[in-house]
């Protein structure tokens, strides 16, 4: 008999004051844009995603005569996405009701019907994607392992397949050349790079740098007959940049004497790159000439860069904002000049309060963590929510966030953790949970959770954990094994029963967590059951609500359905959330719906 979850309930309002509600909706609401992408030889044709509509669809832009044109327009959005090297055709990946299960679609980009782009390769989950103009390469994950492919002449070829998690990474401008990521060492947490020639598709180098240090390819040099591959390297505990000559069988590693991390991509003359610093939770633009080796500020407001690119003309285009102010796409010429390059239509969103940083001693080292106070709070400890990044390979940022907004706007401070797991702050950081994740962050949190009681920061009997897919999975985690912190949980697309999640979910994850734990539930069973939210459900006493998508293949329902079944014969107090899309939605109503309920089943908890 299948148990009746007590449905959460969906207020009409949050707030009784007219302005405040409407202001919580309009950022929500607020239309944005993400940073345009071009293609290879025609540098008019753009694409990017935006819920302008009220879903995140795709969106052609020709810059030569500035027509803007919606590309999609599928219920549950769309976010993948590429053009054609000739600007001729959009690519975009086509699932069913979010579940990320499918195949790319290719559709003129002027616009007309959209055919499978790829019919020779069978549906699956996306592994990589390069267009060229007489090659393309694709990736497809499926629960039998990685397969890769090669599109030549009209005919498809399979090259590679490994029960391993593998993915197409990246194509040399001439073509000749083929990188792929593959982790046949049996750890795709710390990957390796093979170099095929698309001739014969033989391979012609290797780079693994050995156990614990992952490399990743991110583009060839965008200059023919260029084989330099830049690639992402962790030789000295924190990913740094290199530059690989597959050719020549030589690399040079670019010290750039910055703290944190960094990311990059080429000029288009391949004579520098444009580099993406990261460094507590906020990042910065440089540019590094590899001829003299000078390194230049781009002089980028604090705040989070979230994409940035450059254009043929040497023009850097980037996303900028910060906790307080709302996102914006900008454009910088080589003189310096820094304007706004895409406007969305209609109103921006309203602004909200800025982050501050607090560095907390835990366990495992300094923790960092981002506080925001609600504007005009009354002196004194406040009520507290503290949100869980998902991941767990991520970061909270001082970026602008209409969920942190909400709760603030509700009278909540609001805790972001970056605990160990998150990237950011060097390899040994994030790879300090393996063989004990979810309890390993937990003890970060609680370090951070008692540093803002007595700080007077947080109300000890007011504090409430909340987060999505990781963040989830550590917030059901921890009102069961933290049961005397929290005075109710949030968690949204958690994993719930780890066993049962690994079972279903897509093998992508299953092989990301074979790595993090040690091995599989078959080798390894004690580590999830230790690791597992289900293991302490006797534990939990906080109210609970769940959020979950039926079509999820990150943290599927079956699993979330055991723990809820589990609380329901415990008689523990906790509401239930179902929704028709996967791991998270598209929709900004339904997201609206979410938020609402979310913030509402808070209140309604600290009033018990």
């Amino acid at each position: 008999m299948t148990t009746q979850h007590p449905p959460a309930v969906i207020p009409d309002r949050l707030f009784a004051d007219p302005e405040a509600e409407a202001r919580w909706r309009a950022r929500f609401h607020a239309p944005r844009v993400s940073v345009p992408d071009w293609a290879l030889d025609a540098p008019d044709a753009n694409i990017y995603v935006s819920n302008a509509s009220g879903v995140w669809e795709v969106y052609a832009w020709n810059r030569a005569t500035g027509e803007h044109r919606q590309v999609t327009n599928r219920p549950n959005g769309t976010l993948s996405a590429t053009t054609s090297p000739d600007g001729e055709s959009i690519w975009w990946f086509d699932d069913t009701d979010g579940d990320e299960f499918g195949s790319w679609v290719r559709e003129p980009f002027a616009g007309g019907p959209a055919e499978r782009a790829l019919p020779d390769v069978h549906d699956g989950y996306p592994a990589g994607l390069e267009i060229g103009h007489r090659l393309i390469a694709v990736g497809v994950s499926t629960d039998d392992g990685s397969e890769l492919f090669v599109h030549v002449d009209g005919k498809t070829e399979r090259f590679y397949a490994s029960k391993d998690d593998a993915g197409i990474a990246a194509l040399s401008r001439d073509e000749r050349l083929l990188a792929i990521s593959h982790s046949e060492h049996g750890d795709s947490r710390h990957p390796a790079v093979r170099v095929y020639a698309t001739d014969g598709l033989t391979t012609v180098a290797e780079k693994w740098d050995g156990e614990g240090k992952g490399l990743t390819p991110l583009e060839f040099s965008p200059v023919s007959g260029d084989a330099r591959l830049l690639v992402l390297h962790e030789r000295r505990g924190r990913e740094e940049l290199l530059i690989w000559d597959v050719a020549a069988d030589t690399e040079e590693e670019l010290s750039l004497d910055l703290p944190g991390e960094v990311s990059a991509t080429w000029y288009p003359g391949a004579d520098a790159l444009l580099v993406v610093h990261f460094h507590q939770g906020r990042s910065s633009l440089y540019r590094y000439d590899l001829g003299t080796a000078e390194l230049t500020s781009l002089d980028t407001p604090k705040g989070r860069i979230g994409g940035a690119s450059v254009r043929p003309d040497g023009t850097v285009e980037y996303s900028w904002s910060n906790a307080a102010h709302p996102p914006v796409i900008r454009a910088r010429a080589e003189d310096g000049t820094d304007t706004v390059l895409l406007a969305p239509p209609g109103e921006p969103a309203p602004p909200s309060a800025p982050v501050v940083d607090a560095f907390v001693e835990g366990p495992g080292g300094r923790v960092h963590a981002l506080v925001a106070r609600p504007v005009n709070a009354p002196e004194g400890p406040l009520p507290t929510v503290f949100t869980l990044h998902g991941g767990p390979h991520s970061a909270d940022e001082d970026r602008f966030s209409a969920y942190r907004a909400v709760w603030l706007d509700a009278g909540f401070a609001v805790v972001e953790v970056n605990y160990r797991g998150s990237t950011g702050y060097g390899s040994a950081w994030r790879d300090a949970i393996e063989g004990r994740p979810g309890l390993t962050e937990l003890e970060d949190v609680a370090a951070v959770h008692d540093w803002a009681v007595d700080s007077g920061l947080a109300d000890p009997a007011k504090c409430l954990v909340s987060g999505g897919s990781w963040g989830g999975y550590l917030t059901l985690l921890a009102i069961g094994t933290q049961p005397e912190r929290w005075a109710a949980g949030v968690a949204a697309v958690p994993v719930a029963d780890y066993v049962a999640a690994y079972e279903d979910e897509m093998e992508q994850l299953r092989s990301f967590d074979r790595a993090l734990f040690g091995g599989s539930p078959e080798t390894v069973p004690d580590v999830y059951r230790e690791c597992s939210p289900l293991t302490y459900v006797e534990a939990v006493r906080a109210p609970v609500l769940v959020l979950a998508g039926d079509n999820d293949p990150r943290c599927p329902i079956r699993q979330i359905e055991n723990y809820l079944d589990r609380l329901a014969e415990l008689q523990r107090p906790y509401e239930f959330y179902r929704y028709d899309a996967g791991h998270g939605s598209l929709v900004t109503a339904e997201t609206v719906k979410q938020t609402a309920t979310e913030v509402y089943f808070a209140l309604r908890a600290l009033e018990k």
